[in-house]
């Protein structure tokens, strides 16, 4: 009998006890059912994925009503704050539900820090935490209030960042003003319904960073963004009379996402990482300096990662030969009334800024829109508003095109810029298009012509023979052939687009004699002068060294600019470690591991010890001294072997004896590179080389673009995520997963120490 009633005592306590702990557990709040933080209640979804409660921010004791993600071991990542403006002291805070008030939080002297405000008396309330983490107040069967309607600094998949037409509220996020602060700083993501609505992120009233329109597909401004309903999420944006926003869905529930407004203003993509246990970057935005608003000036062009950043659009020039500082202006004055002026395109670049632009959904096709601009002599440029399908809609400009960005890998869009007759290219002769046919020609002006022909030809078959170099440069025996223009016509296959390598490279080309060649043609707008191409050719022409690239010849003929080398067959470094079909989804660039995994750490281990070979040849070995000034992953091509070589000398510097270090004005190069001394005050020495290598040697081991922002809520550079690393014992964290495995711990760390 004893027994018995020790079983059924046990099975009690047991029963009391689950039953509890479960209540405790609980998803709802209702009218009687105050959450309290003294005794340590949280709500809990029902799935799981996620808790709302009292919680102090790091670094600090105030405390706040949030929701955090609750199934992960995370340090508690919040996604939501009630009260983000007043903190609450101490742990007297009370979160209730009431009939008039809807949800209200209280401070220790019953004070109401926030409510929810409901608009009308509820009957019977219940506010829940869904597993989407969304926070709910249900009057019977109806929505009273929703915390997915009111976002703080995360966008979670079924969240809206845009307008309800209707009532006029706005969804945006807000980033927290410090890491122990949820306060809202002045940067906000949020839809600009001016001209064609666009993604941006503004700091107060300054526009930070600008998206784009949405243009069907994706938003223009992001480059490689594609739709990723295949791999599990992706994007919708919805533009009715009524409301006008996008969102983030989910097709594999076992996804755990967020999208992210750092302290800095940057917008960060993160995906948790199960086996790991980390949030895992998956990209960001601004990504690079070309990001930033208008950073070429009006009808200016910004190159992301190259030494010239800032070019003019075809048929613009700089008025005082700095584009970056003035922007541009037009070489040739338009002639609308006549009817002369056409359009050129500008392909695969972010649409200009669409506040002040127009858009026409009547029109149909990319026909229509060029009638419609050209019979406009307002009108600056066009393109189509919807590129999916078969297109339709127009955007139109009506003033100068600003912030310009040209996105690599054709992820882009074709701008078509309304330009004089004159800076037309030769081969359209359509209005419009082109230049005007003209319907008389006069005898003796054709004569005139004629003659001015003859003359200009024979000066110019002169020219193409003669010496480029100035006398300086013929004083060094260059011993370099050069090559005329239609042999490397015909080895590329007259420039064609099929063999195409990034931005004016082409290859692989075939000379008569079978020697396949790469082919770097200078841009005949380019910002990178006679100076630079010379020393380019003088600097590589002396270099004899496995590890850094060979230069086969030279093309300089008329405006023609090239410079020949050996063809690399696996391309550059970058396009193997970071994948040159990088994608992002949105605003966030999707980390495609399968290239990268090619690169086994033997191989990596190997580049690494090339490209400091090179470096070392450079600074002690070569007849002259050679600080690089860019060295970067996309500076370094790899052969057959994967063997690597050192490329682009255009900005390099040489010095003969012992000369150490060099101040200069001109600061040219890719910032995320430069030393700091180089960066700031413009000193750069063969240390300079050394920081950008070691920067190097970073992005090849973790697989990753240093590109300011790493794993972390907050806005750290490449350096600082490695740092942290370290000095918290976990530095196998920053080896890219695909080679972790292989990776020999001791080893490989105490060659990363030396």
């Amino acid at each position: 009998m004893k027994t018995r009633i020790a079983l059924f005592c046990s099975f009690l306590f047991f029963f009391v006890t689950t039953f509890c702990s479960r209540s405790s557990a609980r998803d709802t709040l209702t009218l009687s059912t105050p959450l309290l933080d003294a005794g340590g209640a949280i709500l809990i979804s029902d799935g799981g994925r996620f808790a709302l409660g009292f919680f102090s921010p790091v670094g600090s004791s105030n405390r706040y009503i949030g929701i955090w993600h609750h199934n992960i071991n995370d340090n508690q990542t919040v996604v939501w704050v009630a009260n983000r403006k007043h903190a609450i002291t101490g742990r007297s805070g009370r979160l209730s539900l009431t009939a008039d008030r809807g949800l209200t939080v209280t401070d220790g002297n019953s004070i109401a820090v926030w409510s929810s405000h409901s608009a009308t008396v509820l009957k019977n309330p219940v506010a829940q935490l869904l597993d989407s983490g969304n926070f709910v107040i249900s009057n019977g069967s109806a929505v009273a209030w929703q915390s997915f309607e009111f976002p703080t600094d995360t966008l979670l998949p079924g969240m809206k960042i845009g307008w309800d037409l209707t009532t006029g509220s706005n969804y945006n996020l807000t980033a927290w003003t410090s890491e122990s602060d949820p306060a809202p700083n002045g940067y906000t993501m949020s839809i600009d319904q001016s001209g064609d609505p666009q993604l941006v992120v503004t700091d107060g009233p300054r526009l930070h960073w600008r998206g784009g329109p949405w243009n069907g597909n994706r938003f223009s401004g992001i480059s490689g963004v594609q739709r990723y309903r295949t791999i599990g999420f992706g994007f919708n944006y919805v533009a009715n009379p009524h409301q006008l926003f996008f969102s983030m869905y989910l097709n594999d529930t076992s996804i755990i996402d967020r999208l992210v407004m750092n302290t800095s203003g940057a917008v960060q993509h993160y995906i948790w990482i199960e086996d790991r246990q980390i949030w895992s970057l998956e990209g960001f935005v601004p990504q690079d300096e070309c990001d930033s608003v208008a950073r070429c000036g009006p009808n200016g062009v910004c190159y992301p990662g190259g030494s010239t950043m800032c070019t003019c659009l075809q048929g613009f020039t700089s008025p005082n030969n700095s584009v970056e500082l003035d922007g541009c202006v037009r070489l040739t004055a338009l002639d609308c009334v006549n009817g002369t002026d056409g359009f050129v395109a500008q392909t695969s670049v972010k649409l200009p800024d669409t506040s002040t632009a127009t858009v026409d959904w009547s029109m149909v096709s990319l026909e229509e829109c060029r009638v419609r601009c050209f019979t406009n002599c307002s009108c600056t440029g066009y393109e189509q508003a919807n590129v999916s399908g078969s297109g339709n809609g127009c955007v139109l400009w009506w003033a100068n095109l600003l912030d310009v960005k040209s996105n690599d890998g054709g992820t882009g869009q074709d701008l078509f810029v309304r330009v004089a007759a004159a800076d037309l290219p030769s081969t359209s002769a359509k209005p419009g298009h082109g230049s005007r046919v003209v319907a008389v020609i006069v005898a003796p002006a054709l004569a005139v012509f004629l003659l001015a022909f003859i003359v200009y030809w024979t000066c110019w078959r002169k020219k193409k023979h003669g010496n480029y170099f100035d006398d300086e440069t013929q004083e060094e025996d260059l011993d370099l052939p050069i090559y005329d223009l239609d042999t490397i016509a015909e080895a590329t296959n007259n420039f064609s687009e099929s063999n195409k390598l990034g931005q004016g490279g082409y290859g692989p080309g075939k000379l008569k004699d079978g020697q396949e060649i790469a082919v770097k043609r200078l841009s005949m707008t380019s910002t990178q002068g006679d100076h630079e191409f010379k020393n380019e050719v003088t600097v590589i022409a002396k270099l004899q060294h496995r590890n850094l690239v060979r230069l086969l010849g030279c093309c300089i003929e008329a405006r023609e600019r090239m410079l020949i080398y050996e063809f690399m067959p696996n391309g550059s470094l970058d396009g193997l470690l970071f994948d040159a079909n990088e994608a992002a989804v949105i605003l966030i660039l999707q980390a495609d591991k399968a290239k990268s995994g090619l690169l086994d750490w033997k191989t990596r281990y190997n580049i690494i010890v090339g490209i400091a070979r090179g470096l070392l040849y450079l600074h002690y070995d070569s007849r002259l001294r050679i600080i690089h000034r860019d060295m970067k992953a996309s500076n370094v091509l790899l052969d057959k072997d994967m063997d690597p070589k050192i490329s682009d000398f255009g900005i390099a510097r040489a010095f003969r004896g012992d000369d150490a270090e060099v101040n200069t004005m001109r600061v040219v190069g890719t910032y995320g590179y430069m030393s700091p001394e180089y960066a700031m005050n413009g000193t750069f020495s063969m240390k300079s080389d050394v920081f950008s290598f070691g920067i190097l040697m970073l992005e090849i081991i973790y697989g990753r673009r240093n590109r300011g922002v790493h794993n972390s809520p907050f806005h750290m550079t490449l350096l600082d995520h490695v740092w942290n690393l370290w000095k918290d014992g976990e530095a196998l964290k920053f080896v890219d997963e695909s080679i972790l495995h292989l990776f020999v711990t001791s080893e490989n760390q105490v060659r990363l120490d030396l």
